[in-house]
């Protein structure tokens, strides 16, 4: 692509926009992914080694965007990745509120008789060690995808409210790039995953356009989950449908996961509206 096609690239609708992007970080990742492929058996270190050098590409090609497309050299900074110490405190309470409202679920479905708490296994420590990083990587990664980038190219062409919408809508969708039977077997779960993204996007809001506090509740969240799922933590009575609790064992999942995703969102929103008076 030449100079000038690129730097008219910021005038291009944003279907335009997205499909070059995306097209040129397929292109990218291609050369590295097939052979990972064709030489690894192990699925997960298939899946490790080229998801990792998907988002490491990812990044790369962002701040070529930013520089090249947007003339600006600091696009991650704004997209919310700010080297400050009050991103990490964000970070560290989006991480502590996400791990404590996760638990706080559970604790009070024990209470209602709907699971039952397991004693730890021996590797738990271990489970809990390993847990965390791949959290923090899972939340840094999406919310640099979903409320850094893309949310930032949405809201070049449509108004703040249709780009939250539409951001939290793509955000559901491609958590269903599943085989049809399980789509459909897990379209319960549709809704939460809206209210996610919308929570995630209004964390980021009430961070003045940090993303400390949005990618930190995503990986407290993640890090619940899989403390509870992997570390065995919790076994369901199935005394109520799994639609209420959470399909495929994922608290999230289900109405009461709704219930707590909600009741996030409303702190999340009551803080947005104390800064704003």
């Amino acid at each position: 692509m030449g100079q000038p096609f690129i730097q008219s690239l910021a005038t291009r609708s944003l279907a335009t926009r997205l499909t070059l992007f995306l097209v040129s970080l397929l292109l990218l990742w291609l050369p590295f992914a097939i052979p990972i492929y064709a030489l690894i058996d192990d699925p997960n270190w298939q899946g490790i080694l080229t998801l990792t050098i998907l988002y490491g590409e990812f990044i790369w090609l962002v701040r070529w965007w930013g520089r090249e497309v947007y003339r600006n050299p600091h696009i991650l900074h704004r997209y919310g990745l700010r080297r400050s110490k009050r991103n990490g405190r964000e970070l560290l309470f989006g991480l502590g509120l996400g791990l404590t409202s996760l638990c706080l679920l559970l604790v009070l479905e024990g209470q209602l008789g709907w699971l039952q708490w397991q004693s730890p296994p021996a590797a738990f420590l271990r489970i809990a060690i390993e847990g965390l990083p791949i959290a923090l990587g899972v939340g840094f990664a999406e919310e640099l995808l979903f409320r850094g980038w893309l949310l930032d190219e949405l809201q070049r062409d449509y108004r703040k409210a249709i780009a939250i919408w539409i951001n939290a809508g793509v955000f559901a969708l491609l958590h269903f790039i599943k085989p049809i039977e399980v789509i459909l077997s897990s379209l319960p779960a549709f809704p939460g995953l809206v209210l996610l993204g919308l929570t995630l996007i209004w964390a980021k809001q009430a961070s003045g356009g940090r993303l400390g506090l949005s990618i930190g509740l995503h990986a407290g969240l993640v890090w619940g989950y899989y403390l509870t799922h992997v570390g065995g933590l919790v076994e369901y009575a199935d005394v109520v449908p799994m639609w209420v609790t959470g399909l495929d064992r994922n608290p999230l999942a289900g109405v009461m996961g709704m219930l707590c995703l909600g009741g996030i969102a409303i702190g999340i929103r009551r803080k947005m509206r104390s800064k704003v008076r």
